[in-house]
């Protein structure tokens, strides 16, 4: 039986294609440093455990509202008030299994076919898979390194089409680690209230900034951008629950309401149990947030002088999330190799270190480092970068 056409055409994920291999390797017994992970390596806080534990012992474990427990959205509300100024109501928040189903379902009551929506580059993998399978066209932006991989509105302007419904900020990125300054998104913004065009902003790596810049949503901008944008956010990255499958939308109450009824033919409701433990981490304290926050800012300083001293490769310094995205084109082609994802293979074979090529983003010329493992493993992992490019470039 043939399957469906828009599954035959998703192209698989990049990310969980190199981690398979890094762990059949490990499996074989071999000593693999994997730099895969899109996830931290911090267990979820004890209180947030506890109160899922509490949430069973009281048999709060049925269906809940298809849009999320009122009390965990309550929560939602007071976090955006507190951290953005940002004013929402109940039938404005929908809690979904994970960020990724958020956007998934966002996309999927937003789109008719072939309306398009614009994905700057390098982007999160799943966004123009998404996008297809709501049968839309991402309309792929290609950044530059030299404008630290940021959408211009230039670059806005001339992709925009009759059928342009959305654009997707992610701030800070992944897989750049790069973030917007409030001028930056103030003149994206004028440009997609021109167009009416809808603002998908991405901020689920907000808490996870090392500089003194602080987060800003482009939704704080002014009255007609906070219309004009549904923010997509989650725990997974900010309290280190990326298994317990919690994230949200804010946006238009229509929007939301759309995506609420669809989510309740599709997961029927969040876990409860997670929406728990999401409570209890958004009324906790932010103590394990700002120790992990200040472990990633220690991790990257020392990993990012590392990679800039092996030869042919260059990295624009991130500010957030925990990535490097280094561009390694030139020291590909000392060791011999015309694509990067050949190089990324062969280390991966002789120097057993797993990184992700930059095709599965839309930039082939780069490789996503996560830092997200200790500082002895990230240590090694460049030494055994440097000895393979200096082993083969002769």
């Amino acid at each position: 039986m043939e399957l469906a056409q828009r599954v035959q055409s998703l192209t698989p994920s990049s990310t969980l294609a190199i981690t398979a291999k890094a762990k059949a390797l490990k499996a074989e017994g071999h000593d693999v440093i994997g730099l895969g992970a899109g996830e931290p390596d911090f267990n979820t806080p004890n209180h947030i455990i506890e109160a899922a534990k509490r949430s069973m012992d009281e048999g709060l474990t049925k269906y809940t509202p298809s849009g999320g427990i009122p009390a965990l959205k309550s929560a939602i509300i007071d976090k955006m008030q507190k951290d953005q100024n940002l004013t929402y109501n109940q039938d404005q928040v929908i809690v979904t299994t994970g960020a990724k189903h958020a956007l998934f379902t966002l996309f999927q009551v937003l789109l008719n076919k072939k309306d398009e929506v614009i994905v700057p580059a390098p982007y999160w993998v799943s966004y123009p898979e998404q996008i297809k399978l709501a049968e839309g066209n991402p309309i792929v932006v290609q950044t530059k390194e030299e404008q630290q991989f940021k959408l211009t509105p230039e670059q806005l302007e001339q992709s925009i089409t009759e059928r342009t419904k959305a654009v997707i900020i992610n701030s800070p990125s992944n897989p750049t680690g790069m973030m917007y300054s409030k001028e930056e998104l103030q003149a994206i913004g004028e440009i997609c209230l021109k167009h009416d065009i809808l603002i998908v902003s991405d901020e689920i790596y907000e808490k996870l900034i090392y500089t003194e810049e602080k987060h800003i949503s482009i939704a704080q901008l002014s009255d007609s951008l906070f219309n004009q944008t549904i923010i997509i956010n989650g725990v997974s990255k900010s309290h280190s629950m990326t298994g317990w499958r919690i994230g949200y939308a804010l946006g238009q109450a229509k929007i939301i309401k759309a995506m609420t009824n669809l989510a309740s033919h599709s997961t029927s409701n969040p876990t409860s149990i997670s929406q728990y433990g999401a409570l209890a981490a958004y009324n906790g304290s932010d103590q394990d947030i700002e120790e992990m926050r200040s472990a990633f800012s220690d991790r990257l300083e020392k990993l990012y002088s590392w990679i800039v001293d092996i030869p042919g490769i260059h990295c624009e310094k991130p500010k957030g999330a925990f990535y490097l995205f280094p561009n390694v084109k030139q020291a590909a082609a000392l060791c011999g190799y015309d694509q990067v994802d050949d190089w990324v293979t062969a280390l991966l074979d002789e120097e057993k270190v797993a990184l992700v090529p930059g095709s599965g983003f839309g930039s082939p010329e780069n490789v996503r480092l996560s830092y997200a493992t200790s500082l002895d493993q990230l240590e090694e992992a460049a030494n055994r970068i440097k000895h393979f490019i200096e082993k083969h470039k002769g």
